[in-house]
């Protein structure tokens, strides 16, 4: 997801190369090394591609046992606990700082607790493929809101297109031509609005966490842990503990956590550190067909035609949203 994705977007970027890394040249490998790099950041993108797109399925079983902030709770739970292990094997640091924690609070907010939460609300009453089709056009709503709050980031003719081809491709996932039918509309409006969370903390993020000393691992082991604060507060307020969740709803919720969340970052961030940013992203793209077969193939959820032509759609307004940049 996908974070991304969520399913989790972190506050950091891609390692800045040292001095001696940008004077020194080296050979590409070749041979059987060569062979294995090519291998490894194709497996690793794959597994991306599986884990996020079947996080939505992992959050429509953790519904059947757990209130939907009880499976959010969970999920980060789950996931900052395996961050915080990594952080200790590799002897990093927590963020330090009030100041610090206090933008990762927002961080944590906007890009973990509130999408998180939302989307496990909204598979309540939608599909678990309807759910992913929806993260999809996070980047839509990134380029709108980027135009607006940040002055130096101006759309292209190509973005342009890309915005109005993504936002046919809802319509047709939703069925407009009909009246929506079908689809309860209070269930895909939260999964809308937290697609539109992640673009609002990604510029946060931009504003207040870019160029940090700190690590990748540190800061998101920080947010993930600001999170599970945040959301032990409102499950504690706001749902009642369960009374038999069941087998797979545990096991739902922990796999949506350790995989979805906590692992999940770390093959992202190897990913990017790999091919680098541009390719590691296009991952997001097929995050929605792994959610819609999962739906479908293990979930039994019915699959219409406009749900296949509109994810088409969506996709490809994404596309020339990322690339019109």
């Amino acid at each position: 997801m996908p974070a991304t994705a969520s399913t989790t977007p972190a506050p950091t970027t891609a390692p800045a190369p040292t001095a001696a890394s940008a004077t020194k040249v080296t050979a590409a490998p070749s041979g059987p090394a060569a062979a294995r790099r090519w291998l490894d950041w194709r497996v690793k993108f794959a597994a991306l591609s599986l884990i996020w797109g079947f996080s939505f399925l992992f959050m429509k079983v953790g519904n059947r046992g757990f209130a939907p902030l009880q499976v959010t709770l969970g999920r980060v739970v789950a996931g900052a606990a395996v961050l915080l292990v990594v952080l200790a094997v590799k002897r990093q640091p927590l963020p330090r700082g009030a100041g610090l924690w206090g933008r990762l609070a927002v961080a944590a907010f906007l890009l973990n607790a509130l999408p998180f939460a939302l989307f496990a609300y909204s598979e309540q009453t939608i599909p678990s493929q309807l759910a992913g089709i929806c993260n999809a056009t996070s980047p839509l709503w990134g380029m709108v809101l980027s135009v607006v709050a940040l002055a130096e980031d101006r759309p292209s003719r190509r973005r342009v297109a890309g915005l109005a081809v993504g936002f046919l491709g809802v319509l047709t996932v939703l069925g407009a031509w009909q009246g929506f039918d079908g689809v309860d509309p209070l269930g895909a409006g939260l999964a809308l609005a937290a697609s539109l969370s992640y673009p609002i903390g990604w510029i946060w993020v931009r504003r207040t966490l870019a160029d940090r000393p700190e690590s990748n691992l540190t800061l998101t082991a920080g947010q993930l842990t600001m999170a599970a604060a945040q959301l032990a507060v409102a499950t504690v307020c706001f749902s009642h503990l369960p009374s038999a969740p069941g087998v797979a709803p545990v096991l739902s919720v922990l796999a949506l956590g350790v995989l979805g969340t906590g692992f999940a970052f770390l093959l992202q961030y190897g990913l990017v550190a790999e091919v680098g940013p541009t390719t590691a992203q296009t991952v997001t793209y097929l995050t929605p067909l792994v959610a819609t077969a999962a739906g479908v193939l293990v979930l039994g959820e019915a699959l219409h035609w406009n749900t296949v032509v509109g994810a088409v759609v969506v996709l490809a307004g994404a596309v020339l949203v990322q690339r019109g940049r």
